[in-house]
């Protein structure tokens, strides 16, 4: 019982985290004192569910249980008495609902969204800070995808926070005409999330194993509020693109499959149409936007299900496309491995030489194409040099099997 009351307080923790903090936040206006409320209701739900039993709604209880840690808050520090009442008034409609016979209350995770976005905040913030609060991802991991010191990341988050608070930051999702300002920092949220998900696929850690599919949650709610959206649509067609193939990414013995070599057969063809679809729409709207842009190269790769064979000479002209709206070292990156197919490997590897330094020394896929651009071109010495830097860099244990392979064939 104790093993099995301690998993279920982990997975309500882990499945409702952002569901929770999104609500007590908006109410208490005070994202640190939500996340400590709601760490110490965790802490309790691990100590007394074993004694007690599992309740039958876990998420109620640990909202109610954070919601009382909250008010203890409330009452020993210098809070105003109407924002006093005000929040009193807010968690006593969320105790009757959680008290219900059919216990819901609203998933506000977009508003916090935005708020995590909002312009006041600095930009740097906006994704880290989305990646902690809405998805609960910790610091030391943030910091690894956006190649900062943990210590770095964790001031950067604590002034973000604070900043919430101070500068009162409404919880709502914005007026229409604010959002094309807005918009381009949330999409770029929801595909970071998306981009650590996906990389957890080859990994072992199950919360980053469910990431994937909360992005693409966030995706379907974002498009639902901006259905006119076209890179809302973009978005979420280029995520469903590549959820598509999710089954597809490694052999029977566990071992990576490229994209390129996949067996399409195992592709999840209903995901397709739908991402089929929606890149339709988007077109509709004549807005093209790097998203649609991404999720048409997906589309190019999902087309060899009917065909065969993959139109390496389209890509190579959509990266063209994406590169000049949206310059990104992993756009770069990618447009040199096409080119390289294209043109041939000498023409990739002089796009990844007009590269920064500083851009490309711990980004693992750069050294990973060099590597085999330079093998094409057969300069050994170089290629497993690259190969090398590719390994260490590589988070994934299957990635590294498979670089580690091709670096014992050369």
């Amino acid at each position: 019982m104790t093993s099995e009351a301690r998993r279920a307080a982990e997975q309500a923790a882990r499945q409702s985290y952002g569901k929770l903090i999104a609500f007590l936040a908006a109410r208490f206006r005070d994202v640190p004192a939500a996340e400590d409320a709601l760490s110490d209701a965790i802490t309790a739900a691990l100590a007394t569910w074993p004694e007690r039993g599992i309740p039958d709604n876990p998420e109620a209880w640990l909202l109610v249980s954070a919601k009382r840690n909250l008010l203890r808050r409330i009452r020993h520090e210098n809070v105003k008495t109407a924002a006093r009442e005000r929040i009193m008034m807010a968690f006593d409609e969320a105790e009757e609902r959680m008290n219900a016979d059919n216990p819901i209350f609203p998933d506000e995770r977009l508003k916090l969204l935005f708020v995590c976005t909002h312009p006041a905040l600095d930009r740097s913030a906006h994704t880290p800070l989305m990646l902690q609060t809405v998805l609960a991802i910790d610091a030391a991991t943030i910091a690894k995808a956006f190649l900062v010191s943990p210590q770095a990341m964790s001031q950067r988050l604590v002034r973000a926070k604070i900043k919430i608070r101070d500068a009162n930051i409404p919880f709502v999702v914005p007026d229409r005409s604010l959002l094309p300002d807005r918009l381009e920092s949330v999409l770029s949220a929801i595909y970071a999330a998306y981009g650590l998900g996906w990389d957890g696929v080859d990994g072992e850690t199950g919360k980053q194993g469910n990431l994937a599919d909360e992005a693409i949650w966030l995706g379907r709610t974002l498009l639902a509020t901006l259905p006119e959206e076209p890179e809302a649509a973009g978005l979420l067609s280029l995520m469903l693109y590549s959820e598509s193939r999710r089954g597809a990414r490694r052999d029977v013995n566990g071992q990576y499959v490229p994209l390129d070599q996949q067996d399409t057969a195992l592709w999840d063809t209903e995901m397709i149409v739908e991402a089929d679809k929606l890149l339709r729409l988007a077109g509709t709207f004549d807005r093209l936007g790097p998203f649609q842009c991404q999720a048409a190269i997906q589309s190019v790769h999902a087309d060899r299900r009917r065909s065969g064979v993959t139109d390496w000479t389209v890509l190579a002209k959509l990266y063209d496309a994406l590169v000049l709206m949206k310059p990104t070292v992993g756009a770069r990156v990618s447009h040199a491995a096409v080119t390289g197919r294209v043109q041939g490997p000498a023409a990739g590897l002089r796009h990844l030489n007009q590269m920064a330094e500083r851009d490309i020394n711990s980004y693992q896929p750069y050294w990973a194409v060099r590597a085999h651009l330079l093998a094409e071109v057969e300069d050994t010495k170089e290629a497993v040099a690259a190969y090398q830097m590719a390994i260490g860099l590589s988070e994934s244990n299957v990635i590294r099997d498979w670089l580690q392979k091709k670096l014992i064939a050369l």
